[in-house]
């Protein structure tokens, strides 16, 4: 195996990896509570950060003081297959934290480049930077829905544009059917306070490890995050 980064957290369970992540979120949202009143966690979709959601409902903050951002959206509507706002409404949206304020990122249109400038327009009225982002990674190396060689993935890598971008990723078996997606930009978690990677399993971690190869950044877009100067990106990995 390769030597990983000092960023690089490894734990013997997953329970482990959820709880020591949990902690560090809770702490970064607690301090923009003490520093601001008001605090803003990045969140992702997909079956990964599930155990992780429902750890943190069960936390006792100011939750009615906490923004929620979705880092990606798959272009369909809540109560339609594959919305990560349903996701996260049904994991994170309960128990203590049922308070908190949800920002997604589906507007009106036939396609994400239709619903843009609202979607611009709702997450312009938020306070930036975020406090925490939690992200994620596919074995083809996207995060976000920054997916390889994607239509729309040079906006979405861009530190001085939007704070959303339209992706139309390339059909695979990790896309699924629903490839029209609008994501958070880089600029969207440029000084992002805590921004943690959580990956599962062997073959993340493989993905991770050829990440951090050379290569170029279109093939596997995390190494837009590996590789940022001043993101303080934390990597969470168990079996």
């Amino acid at each position: 195996m390769a030597s990983m980064p000092e960023q690089f957290h490894s734990f013997e369970t997953w329970q482990g990896a959820v709880d020591a992540l949990a902690a560090k979120i809770v702490a970064a949202l607690e301090a923009g509570l003490n520093a601001r009143g008001r605090a803003s966690l990045i969140v992702s979709g997909g079956s990964t950060p599930k155990p992780l959601y429902r750890r943190l409902s069960g936390e006792t903050l100011d939750w009615g003081k906490v923004n929620l951002i979705l880092a990606d959206e798959r272009w369909v509507n809540t109560g339609e297959t594959g919305s990560n706002e349903d996701f996260v409404t049904r994991t994170l949206l309960t128990g203590r934290a049922a308070s908190a304020a949800l920002t997604g990122l589906k507007s009106h249109g036939a396609r994400p480049a239709d619903g843009l400038a609202a979607i611009e327009a709702r997450l312009t009225a938020l306070s930036w930077p975020a406090d925490c982002a939690v992200l994620g990674m596919g074995d083809d190396g996207h995060t976000l829905s920054w997916f390889p060689q994607a239509d729309g993935l040079g906006a979405a890598l861009s530190v001085g544009g939007p704070l959303a971008s339209a992706i139309a990723a390339r059909p695979s078996p990790v896309t699924g059917a629903l490839t029209d997606r609008v994501t958070l930009t880089m600029r969207a978690l440029t000084s992002v306070r805590l921004c943690a990677l959580l990956i599962k399993g062997a073959s993340k971690r493989e993905a991770l490890e050829r990440a951090l190869a050379p290569g170029p950044v279109e093939d596997m877009p995390v190494r837009a995050l590996l590789r940022h100067p001043s993101l303080d990106l934390q990597i969470f990995w168990s079996h």
